[in-house]
């Protein structure tokens, strides 16, 4: 077991990233394309109509920005450098970030190829292809694919950072966050009442401790714990 390069934890033998850290990127890659969605059919919309009348006399008044310029920049082209240190302000588009983020772990994957005599080489991939092609679900999908492979690459706490500075930028413009759904039982590390599983999550985190377990695991601690009630509540039980 090894430090978790994103938070305390610890992480799997050869990876950088605990299974908590994980969880929360896939749900990320799995929340992303949503959002966009939500961005594109609720915000590309007028901001207002044109200001009637004149001012001053002598002409009308200039009209409102027809769209929000935030979305448009979020969906629109343009390009991203996910190295840190670079001059990024913020604004990067959405298809941009992720096709960088992409690019930068292809390079670090290998890849063989053979000349015309056969000789095999190892070398960096050339870039990343996604099958569903360039856009903001083809990107996730295919970072989601090649997620086991970045987890064991120092590289990842640095995805963590932008992928979520990514996701509360457009939170922050749709006000639209993940389902929160509270377990019944006790939390198996703390003993407090705070399991919640989070739509896009495969996981179920404590969020007064930060234990996270499996779905199979949930199921048999709740058993458990269930079981356990019984025999209180009935003594002479089986």
């Amino acid at each position: 077991m090894t430090a978790c390069a994103i938070c305390p934890a610890t992480a799997p033998d050869g990876q950088h990233a605990c299974p908590r850290c994980a969880d929360v990127l896939r749900g990320w890659l799995a929340e992303l394309p949503q959002q966009a969605r939500l961005l594109a059919d609720e915000f590309l919309v007028p901001s207002g109509a044109p200001t009637r009348g004149r001012i001053g006399g002598t002409g009308r008044a200039d009209a409102p920005v027809p769209v929000d310029l935030r979305v448009l920049t979020l969906l629109g082209p343009g390009r991203h450098d996910p190295v840190p240190g670079t001059d990024d302000d913020g604004t990067a588009p959405i298809a941009a970030v992720l096709a960088a983020w992409a690019g930068h772990i292809a390079y670090h994957h290998p890849a063989v190829t053979r000349d015309p005599h056969g000789t095999a080489y190892t070398r960096p991939c050339e870039q990343a292809v996604p099958h569903h092609g360039p856009t903001i679900t083809g990107w996730c999908a295919w970072l989601t694919a090649y997620l086991p492979y970045a987890l064991g690459l120092p590289l990842v706490a640095d995805l963590h950072r932008g992928l979520g500075d990514l996701i509360h930028r457009i939170r922050g413009l749709t006000h639209a966050t993940p389902h929160r759904h509270p377990k019944a039982a006790p939390c198996p590390s703390c003993d407090s009442f705070a399991l919640v599983a989070v739509d896009g999550r495969w996981g179920i985190t404590c969020t007064a401790c930060g234990c996270h377990l499996e779905p199979l695991e949930y199921e048999q601690h709740a058993a458990t714990v269930l079981h356990a009630h019984q025999g209180a509540a009935d003594p002479d039980a089986a």
